[in-house]
């Protein structure tokens, strides 16, 4: 076989990632690490791997982690055209536009994509709105209560009806809240923003970034088609709780407790959105199907290498 500038030999399997943000920057190495051996990948595994930007000056970054940068815009149907038959594998991590009930985004990139191949979509867990502290699983029936988690619904009916016309694979990871060393409330507990009573406290759900990088490749490569994932740690933390967690790992006063009638005088809306809604999340499927093994069951562990 020929040889090309950008693989060995060209017919490698080829990644495309959609919204190369910070899971996007973590993915990257992974999938750079097959000859050390990673069980998120297949045996052997060698991939040519694109990364989409709208941004030209972020090329040299993608580049330097080890993609090859395809400069679109998913708001620019007419700058999709490129990605029509690029990649056998698509990891879509770009959110939904900030307005609307419409994922005009996934639409757009749906509409180019005919070829076959198999696609994760990174969902969240705020599709469920608000289930009173219950345990769930993906067998739930989703209820959005925001415009937000509304896009997110409206994004997997459309990668759904994708799916079943182009005859590809799809999974869907829900994703609660992600946490990594730069992505911890410090600014909120410094400014001494409220939390609820812990009488009146919602349920949260944590996953690690690492942890959702590797089972954001587990499903891409292991996932039976048309499957939902929780993506979630062990931890069953109400919201408060979670900010103690991390108010005594950096020696900050821990949050102010209110009930939730002083709260909401206090709070901006979409913070009082993420206190009004309460569940835990099962992610007994994700383990069980794809073998998955977090690096940090709980945020206390993934709080204690930081």
């Amino acid at each position: 076989m020929k040889k090309d500038k950008n693989s060995k030999k060209i017919g490698l399997p080829r990644v495309l990632i959609i919204g190369c943000g910070d899971v996007g920057m973590r993915i990257l190495p992974l999938l750079g690490a097959q000859l050390q051996g990673n069980s998120c990948l297949p045996a052997r595994a060698q991939f040519k791997v694109f990364a989409l930007t709208s941004q030209p000056e972020r090329c040299q970054e993608l580049r330097n982690a080890g993609a090859i940068p395809v400069v679109a815009n998913l708001d620019d149907p007419a700058s999709l055209a490129r990605l029509a038959g690029l990649a056998s594998h698509i990891i879509y991590l770009a959110p939904p536009p900030s307005e609307g009930q419409k994922d005009t985004r996934s639409r757009h990139l749906a509409a180019v994509i005919s070829r076959r191949c198999r696609l994760v979509y990174i969902s969240t867990s705020g599709v469920y709105g608000d289930c009173e502290g219950d345990f769930i699983d993906e067998t739930r029936t989703v209820a959005p209560r925001n415009a937000r988690a509304i896009r997110r619904v409206d994004a997997e009916q459309v990668w759904r009806r994708w799916a079943r016309r182009t005859g590809s694979a799809l999974s869907i990871l829900r994703v609660p809240g992600i946490y990594a060393a730069d992505r911890l409330p410090i600014e909120r507990l410094k400014k001494r923003t409220p939390a609820l009573l812990p009488i009146e406290d919602v349920y949260t759900n944590h996953i690690h970034a690492d942890d959702l990088a590797r089972m954001t490749l587990k499903a891409l490569f292991h996932a039976s088609s048309s499957r939902i994932y929780h993506s979630s740690d062990d931890s069953n933390l109400l919201m408060g709780d979670y900010f103690d967690l991390v108010a005594e790992k950096f020696n900050l006063p821990k949050a102010p407790r209110l009930p939730r009638y002083e709260l909401v005088k206090q709070v901006n809306p979409m913070l009082l959105s993420f206190m009004s809604e309460s569940r835990r999340l099962s992610n007994e499927r994700i383990k069980a199907e794809l073998g998955v093994r977090l690096l940090y069951p709980s945020v206390r562990e993934g709080l204690a290498v930081i």
